[in-house]
């Protein structure tokens, strides 16, 4: 068999896809060192700074857990400086708002509802801290912007189940805190139809519960109840 044939045969006899996994975002600035010392400050990691050629220069940082990093420097782009956006995904809209302002760094406020236009935007997180529904935003020195949205349940599809990861120990945290309250309630519903007095329930499987729920969470699949 052919290599394009090996690729282009999927697993059940169908067309199949190879894997393109967006890994580096260039954005365009006016001052390097600037931006690397601001990138710097948000606590991102640094990969590289190099000079290959007189005329080229490479930064690049990569945020807290993320698959994707950004580059910029002299010599990789042709856009305007500040003519860059791009959207940061947080477990907890509050607790980055809360490090952004540690870092120093000049953040709007959290609001909810669509991010544009700015009329719609409503004060504060979400009431109930829907998915994809609370926001906070700032700009790099060029003006670059940067969303900042609060995301605990994928979107059917978005994820694959079988590769579902946690970017950091917060993001961990946070879901078993949800998949903890949300066996809380699954253990009372087996409560029902036992009437001794004092008598509880222990979900002896709790762990399988907690697992099912915390992937079915990130992959926006049908949750366990």
């Amino acid at each position: 068999m052919s290599t394009t044939e090996a690729h282009s045969a999927g697993a059940d006899g169908g067309v199949g896809q190879v894997d393109m996994k967006f890994e580096v975002d260039v954005i365009p600035v006016s001052d390097p060192d600037r931006s690397k010392e601001f990138y710097g400050r948000l606590g991102w990691r640094l990969d590289e700074d190099v000079a290959p050629l007189d005329s080229l220069r490479i930064v690049q940082f990569t945020p807290p857990g993320s698959a994707t990093s950004v580059a910029f420097g002299t010599g990789i782009s042709t856009a305007a400086p500040g003519s860059g956006e791009g959207t940061l995904t947080v477990a907890d809209i509050e607790a980055a708002h809360e490090e952004l302002v540690r870092r120093g760094i000049d953040v709007s406020d959290i609001w909810h509802g669509p991010p544009f236009p700015v009329e719609a935007r409503q004060p504060g997180p979400d009431p109930n801290r829907t998915s994809y529904g609370s926001f906070c935003s700032f700009n790099d020195p060029d003006g670059t912007l940067w969303l900042v949205q609060e995301v605990t349940t994928r979107e059917p599809d978005r994820i694959d189940a079988t590769e579902t990861a946690f970017a950091n120990t917060t993001d961990l945290a946070s879901a078993l805190e949800r998949a903890e309250a949300a066996h809380r309630v699954h253990e009372k519903g087996m409560e029902h139809g036992i009437h001794l007095p004092g008598h509880s329930v222990r979900d002896e499987n709790w762990a399988v519960w907690y697992a099912s729920y915390m992937v079915s969470e990130q992959a926006g699949t049908d949750l366990p109840s």
